[in-house]
């Protein structure tokens, strides 16, 4: 799958409920915007006390998928910068509709592979959460990983997560399913289950570990191996 097609899948779930298909315990096209964005506050709050992370305030920050914006709220509280990079203009438009108060974020549409057009070695840190696990390709996933290494300043940080399990991104099967794709028939339920950029792709550790090693990158902690969602601090070599 191309990451035009990535882009065209997403702006579809834009249009049909942006807010359920980055938060999936939303009721689908009933969202409970109060919810959603303390929500992004505590799962903001609970990647950077798992990973050891403490912000000073004065960081220049890259999100990679940013979606609506929920964790880019949360950050624009903490740092000095957000650059939130998404590959949906649907979902930018969005998050610039719904955020429009953030006077420190740049709402950056990106071409599905890379963090262009962000400048080299310019930023602090890097984050992305519950992104990477969608990209239909692994190589996808790795290749962003590269990017992250390359707009890091030098002892910068990306913490990250990505699924080290491929189990969960098969289609499921059997008559939940097929209930499923009835209720998205009628309009009564999410579409787009079965499509390759919602169902994903898993990393192995192995890969992972070379990536950021052939990067320059060094990782600090790896949390969850084997699991859906297993985080990831790596910092930028000197």
């Amino acid at each position: 799958m191309s990451s035009r097609g990535v882009e065209r899948f997403w702006d579809r779930r834009a249009r049909e409920d942006a807010f359920f298909f980055v938060d999936t315990r939303q009721r689908f096209k009933a969202p409970e915007l109060a919810r959603f964005w303390q929500d992004g506050e505590r799962a903001l709050s609970v990647i950077l006390e798992q990973l050891g992370i403490e912000l000073s305030g004065e960081e220049r920050v890259v999100e990679v998928g940013c979606g609506v914006g929920r964790l880019t709220r949360a950050l624009a509280g903490r740092v000095s910068e957000v650059h939130a990079l998404d590959v949906s203009r649907e979902m930018l438009a969005l998050a610039a509709e719904h955020n429009s108060g953030l006077q420190n974020v740049r709402w950056v549409h990106g071409d599905g592979r890379s963090l262009r057009p962000l400048q080299d070695a310019g930023f602090d840190a890097c984050l992305s959460y519950v992104v990477f696990q969608h990209l239909p390709d692994p190589a996808m996933t790795l290749g962003y990983i590269r990017e992250m290494a390359r707009v890091l300043r030098p002892r910068g940080w990306a913490a990250f997560q990505v699924s080290t399990d491929p189990a969960v991104h098969r289609p499921r099967r059997g008559a939940g399913s097929q209930l499923a794709r009835l209720r998205a028939l009628a309009g009564r339920g999410p579409r787009g289950q079965h499509d390759p950029a919602w169902l994903g792709s898993a990393v192995t550790v192995e890969s992972l570990q070379a990536t950021a090693e052939d990067s320059g990158l060094e990782i600090e902690r790896l949390l969850g191996p084997g699991t859906q969602f297993c985080l990831v601090l790596a910092r930028r070599r000197p």
